[in-house]
């Protein structure tokens, strides 16, 4: 069994899940002939048992954590969750998957945690059950699958799902999903659409626009996790910072730029968290401690699409001090999704 106390506890906090009755609705939507791109991605829980199960299967689950030493999971519904349903049937069941992960949580309280669902289709009815999620139901923060048929958290039509996260100190979990129909058909060729490249540049294009759009200016408290050791946007600071300055001051207006009260990199380490879902390399770890500062990183399997051996050896074998092996196998995440600590 894992050893779920003191320092030596390790919270993985991107690890799908996915019923079911959940694997069902999806394939009914994706039968839809226009959703040709997230076709290709979700063929893959369709044709593959061991994937299928892995989501579906608590017993399962659980029998894996115990055998790697993971003491918690933060489950979240795999993407694209709820976000390719019409609106009041999206909706409808976010509410029931939000009961259904509750119910997980209450039978194994020690050893998992969860994101709540919403249907950002019905901005106002979601911003609500952001509500619901962190309070009666007392779950650890929301998650968005990046864009919603082709909008983005910008626009002005979700600012009650930003006001909603902020005021119910949820931290959003932005997850990555196939490119939006605007984006998508570059990526269709070579297997370039989902994990391979597809998925980072989609949800990194999503955290910019947040930043861009001046969205941290008007909620400064507003919290966002990024997978995959942030989604590229690391290795882009000094770019962002350079580019937004020089352009800002010739022709930022021209090329509708905005203002901001500060420079992006500053955005990402002040309002953004990232893990290491499928990025196993102590070099990238040791840099993105580095440059998005230590309080703003931690540990993530991607479950069950990646080897959770191989994510626990990697946290072990990294060349980290005592307080950032702390921060990152679990302090983080505690601090991130109100995970109370142990010990």
């Amino acid at each position: 069994m894992a050893d779920t106390s003191g320092s030596s506890r390790i919270i993985a906090v991107e690890e799908a899940y996915g019923s079911v009755d959940w694997i069902k609705e999806i394939n009914e939507v994706l039968a839809d002939p226009g959703e040709r791109a997230e076709q290709s991605y979700m063929s893959m829980i369709t044709a593959l048992p061991k994937l299928r199960s892995g989501l579906s299967d608590l017993d399962e689950r659980l029998r894996v954590m115990d055998e790697t030493g993971v003491s918690m999971h933060v489950l979240s519904l795999n993407a694209p969750g709820v976000q390719m349903h019409d609106p009041d049937r999206a909706t409808e069941l976010a509410a029931a998957y939000n009961d259904e992960l509750a119910g997980m949580i209450a039978q194994h309280p020690t050893r998992l945690a969860g994101l709540g669902s919403v249907a950002p289709q019905q901005p106002k009815r979601a911003a609500a059950e952001i509500e619901r999620i962190m309070g009666p139901l007392g779950l650890n923060g929301v998650i968005i699958n990046s864009h919603t048929h082709g909008r983005y958290l910008d626009e002005p039509q979700f600012e009650p799902i930003l006001a909603s996260l902020e005021a119910n100190d949820a931290t959003l979990y932005l997850h990555p999903r196939v490119p939006s129909p605007q984006l998508a058909e570059p990526y269709m060729n070579y297997g370039m659409l989902a994990a391979l490249w597809g998925f980072a540049a989609e949800a990194g294009v999503h955290a910019m626009r947040l930043i861009m759009s001046g969205v941290f200016d008007r909620f400064p408290r507003l919290r966002v996790v990024l997978g995959h050791a942030g989604e590229a946007l690391p290795y882009w600071t000094y770019r962002l910072d350079n580019m937004y300055h020089r352009t800002w001051s010739f022709a930022g207006p021209v090329i509708g730029m905005r203002p901001l009260e500060l420079a992006p990199s500053e955005y990402l380490r002040r309002n953004f968290g990232i893990t290491t879902s499928g990025m196993d390399d102590p070099e990238v770890l040791g840099f993105c401690l580095d440059r998005i500062g230590e309080e703003n990183v931690m540990f993530a399997i991607d479950y069950p699409y990646e080897d959770s051996a191989h994510a626990v050896k990697f946290l072990q074998d990294a060349p980290l001090t005592d307080r950032r092996r702390a921060l990152v196998s679990s302090g983080n995440a505690e601090r991130f999704f109100r995970i109370p600590a142990v010990g």
